[in-house]
């Protein structure tokens, strides 16, 4: 066997088309629709203005509550009722919220699109939202939540976003809530979410053959019902970095391993600086060949995997570190991190990092966009974040052009080592006089 000591360097990067985006106002609501000839599949789906940030106090994880129970039938027909006339059209109902947006969607061929948007908008528009299936759905959140909390990362994940954010604010809780907050939802709060955020017309996402779909069809049957609303959105936050370090150490009594979460805020998803903050996100930890899981993983092997990079949404930002180390390294495996990233801060990229790094994005944005689901995707970024049409192929020509001076340049103003928050979730009795040690920060209970 031949041991290859030098890496393959990176082939050169394929042509790339993003579909032909059309918008139309039709019916009181908005249509953006993707262009893909021949396509046999299509996807239609209601983006509408009802995210986690319009969750009240105390009622974290309302949307998800709301989004599963879209799926438990509709004022015209049981859930047994409408499953199977889901499956009558080969399609199945599809709903999430996340931060900015509630989604409600499906995919069917082409000619069977309309039928099955009529079921999205039944889903949407008038579900059945019985209180005993209401509760049942809430209270089967809490259990997957009370599991999921129970393992490492959840509390330190919930930490850290406290302390960027706020707790007070709806950014410093997380993003699905908590046990306790879901827990708090009633049969009247989902009642009041869905008339404030679903009824609104919204933005009707079509991917797929325009040459056979029927926009205008499709989108009286979108926004039938529903009255135009005019949506005030506040803008982007500001960008606070702190002046010093700090470590919250969340105890975990008896943990073999150290869950480290480090960030501070970044900007929002539609700054400038997008590309170049991508490429230093990846650069540093944002891929199996950055610089943190190199050091991290290769050469200390503190742990199987690091991750850093920045998520963008459409008010905030963060950086985040994210790991799970062996107990006895947790001090070194922080000491080293931030050497990292101070050095990327202070030092920049190279060209070879950076010639891997933007073959990567770019090819991995190429790759990704292959599929109707993936490209309806795309178009709900364009409208969530106010983006032109023409922003994808900009954006691939942007990662492949970009130059070491402006990623070093954003790794310069947007990393910021000295401002870090750091959580540590472990067993406290072990680490703690490690992490004092370090100096590093200050170390508190969280």
């Amino acid at each position: 066997m031949t041991l290859v000591s030098e890496r393959p360097g990176t082939g050169a990067p394929r042509p790339y088309a993003f579909p032909r985006i059309v918008r139309r106002d039709v019916a009181g609501g908005r249509v953006i629709a993707a262009h893909l000839p021949g396509q046999a599949l299509s996807v239609a789906t209601l983006l509408l203005d009802g995210g986690a940030g319009h969750e009240p106090a105390g009622r974290e994880g309302l949307a998800s509550v709301v989004a599963k129970a879209l799926e438990e039938g509709t004022a015209a027909r049981d859930a047994t009722g409408y499953a199977l006339a889901l499956e009558g059209l080969g399609a199945e109902l599809s709903t999430s919220a996340d931060w900015d947006t509630f989604l409600v969607g499906t995919s069917a061929p082409a000619h069977l699109l309309p039928r099955a948007l009529e079921l999205v908008a039944e889903a949407a528009r008038t579900p059945a939202l019985r209180p005993e299936d209401v509760l049942r759905v809430r209270d089967d959140e809490v259990t997957g939540l009370k599991m999921d909390w129970a393992s490492p990362g959840p509390r330190a994940d919930a930490a850290l976003r406290a302390a960027l954010f706020g707790a007070h604010t709806r950014y410093g809780r997380p993003l699905h809530g908590d046990p306790e907050s879901v827990a708090a939802v009633s049969v009247d709060d989902v009642l009041a979410f869905h008339r404030g955020w679903l009824t609104r017309p919204g933005v009707l996402i079509v991917v797929g053959d325009l040459d056979v779909l029927d926009l205008d069809a499709l989108a009286t049957i979108a926004f039938a019902g529903t009255e135009p609303a005019t949506l005030d959105t506040d803008g982007p936050l500001d960008v606070p970095i702190p002046g010093e370090r700090k470590i919250l150490l969340v105890d975990r009594p008896g943990s073999v391993q150290s869950t480290l979460r480090l960030g501070h805020r970044a900007p929002h998803r539609a700054h400038p600086d997008y590309v170049p903050m991508t490429l230093t996100g990846t650069v540093l930890g944002g891929a199996f060949t950055s610089r943190l899981n190199h050091l991290i993983r290769e050469v200390r092997g503190y742990t199987y995997g690091i991750r850093g990079d920045f998520g963008l949404a459409r008010r905030f930002g963060r950086l985040l570190i994210s790991a799970g180390v062996q107990t006895k390294f947790t001090a070194p495996a922080l000491v080293d991190t931030i050497g990292e990233m101070t050095r990327t801060r202070s030092g920049g990229v190279t060209e070879d990092e950076l010639a891997v790094a933007r073959a990567w994005r770019a090819g991995q944005l190429s790759v990704e966009m292959q599929t109707p689901g993936a490209i309806a995707g795309a178009l709900t970024t364009l409208v969530v974040h106010g983006l032109p049409d023409d922003y994808y192929p900009r954006l691939r020509e942007s990662l492949l052009s970009a130059t070491v001076d402006e990623v070093s340049a954003a790794a310069a103003t947007h990393l910021h080592p000295d401002g870090l928050t750091m959580v540590v979730e472990g067993d406290a009795a072990l680490i703690r006089d490690d992490l004092v040690a370090t100096g590093l920060g200050e170390v508190v209970d969280a």
